[in-house]
């Protein structure tokens, strides 16, 4: 009697960040093929257009998403835009499972008047810029002011305040791109100051990111003492290491470099201000709060009504990050993410939408690092495997080709395509002692990728 193989199970991933490939890698193991597609030519994700450019170690792990795709059962379609150049029901014809890990692309607003001035900025946009995303290269941002103000305590609100007053000889050797290199070099921005809603306990820095700002060639890091009177020691290890980094730096003597970053700590802004009603920026509002402790055990930051203004000519916005809905992919608009239990895609009444699945910030939020998106991939690869046992996953009706591809997008970048692009960026940079000179031209991009075009 013939033995009858068990059929071949396609899983799709979109979005081909730290994410899309923790659940690739799982997905290849458990007996998958697997196919990661991403809106741009080039993989990756936030390694490549969020972590800070003088942070090079923290790149190093797409060595091992690398290692991922040169799996005989996975593929890389780059520059495909779901909604665009293929649908929801065309992955769900063609995949037994198809997995969202698209990330959370856009900030959290400030809702405060001024919020839309020129000189006023999501941090997302000014981090993709100096890293080169293709979609914000042709952004402009004011760097001529003496005072920039950073809105948030987290890593992304340090990492643009560090590179904002980063010496020209530590930029040099780094990915950033090469327009806001330039940029960086003309800058007039001499002071930063980070702005906290709440206090130097509830800051949400890691410790290395905190501490590398005591490290930096020509910026003092100035903190005032009287923000940490009466801060009750934290219990958490990273918030009392935090405390305790920010009592050194309170109890140092500025040593009189040319920069400086300052931060400053239970304030919140409540206007950015300019001249008439869309002039551009010339300060922030600001008002000061004290902390009080909710039932639920909650520090709540509550406005004392003190106010202060703050000159500068730039703002950047760092308060967190929602995602942006995924055409016909049910959506929690309220919390920015994709609807989903435990990973599994779900209509607005809870009920599950078979052989779908959300793996990432779009499934839980943005927390964590880089490494903490492996963890998260497993739980949701394990629903999909629970899925495959009980048959619960879709069932495709046609392949998921090449060719299809293909007739949908001409441009279309393949793994091969993507080492070219990679050849071309890091052989360009060797020479300038940088590890890459980044292409952030959509078009030069695909000429390399194809073949059309000599390196230049």
């Amino acid at each position: 009697m013939a033995l009858v193989s068990a059929p071949v199970l396609r899983a799709a991933i979109v979005g081909a960040g730290p994410s899309g490939f923790y659940t690739a890698d799982q997905l290849l193991k458990a007996g998958f093929r697997v196919d990661l597609y991403d809106l741009l030519p080039t993989p990756y994700g936030l390694v490549r257009s969020g972590v800070a450019p003088d942070h090079p170690k923290i790149k190093s792990v797409t060595r091992m998403y690398a290692k991922t795709a040169k799996h005989p059962d996975f593929r890389f379609f780059g520059g495909v835009v779901v909604g665009e150049h293929i649908t929801r029901e065309d992955l769900l014809e063609r995949y037994h499972a198809v997995v969202y890990g698209v990330g959370t692309a856009t900030d959290n607003r400030l809702g405060i008047p001024g919020e839309d001035r020129p000189g006023s900025h999501a941090a997302t946009e000014f981090v993709a810029w100096y890293n080169g995303h293709p979609d914000f290269a042709d952004h402009a941002f004011d760097l001529n002011g003496g005072r920039a103000v950073v809105v948030g305590n987290g890593n992304v609100a340090i990492d643009v305040a560090r590179m904002l007053v980063l010496h020209p000889d530590e930029l040099a050797p780094t990915d950033t791109a090469d327009h806001a290199i330039d940029a960086f070099g003309e800058a007039t921005v001499e002071e930063v100051v980070l702005l906290g809603r709440r206090g130097p306990a509830e800051a949400a820095f890691t410790n290395p990111e905190l501490r590398e700002l005591g490290e930096l060639a020509r910026a003092d890091v100035i903190v005032d003492p009287a923000d940490l009177e009466g801060v009750v020691e934290p219990e958490e290890p990273t918030a009392r290491r935090n405390v305790e980094i920010l009592r050194d730096y309170a109890a140092r003597e500025p040593s009189g470099k040319s920069h400086r970053i300052v931060l400053k700590f239970l304030r919140s802004p409540v206007a950015i201000l300019g001249e008439g009603e869309d002039g551009p920026v010339t300060g922030v509002r600001a008002v000061r709060n004290r902390l009080e402790t909710g039932e639920d055990g909650r520090v709540r930051a509550v406005p004392t009504g003190e106010e202060e203004i703050i000159e500068c000519g730039l703002v950047l916005r760092s308060i967190g990050y929602r995602g942006i809905p995924l055409a016909d992919v049910p959506f929690d608009e309220r919390r920015g993410l994709i609807s989903n239990l435990g990973g599994r895609v779900c209509e607005d009444d809870g009920a599950p939408c078979c052989g779908e699945y959300a793996v990432g910030w779009i499934k839980r939020g943005p927390s964590g690092v880089i490494g903490t998106n492996k963890k998260d991939a497993a739980d949701t690869v394990a629903r999909i495997v629970e899925d495959r046992e009980a048959g619960a996953l879709g069932t495709p009706v046609a392949e998921a080709t090449e060719e299809w591809l293909l007739e949908r997008v001409p441009d279309l970048v393949t793994w091969e395509g993507w080492e070219a692009i990679d050849r071309h960026e890091t052989e360009t940079g060797e020479p300038l002692g940088r590890p890459r000179v980044k292409l952030v031209r959509l078009e030069h991009m695909r000429e390399i990728a194809s073949g059309r075009a000599p390196a230049r």
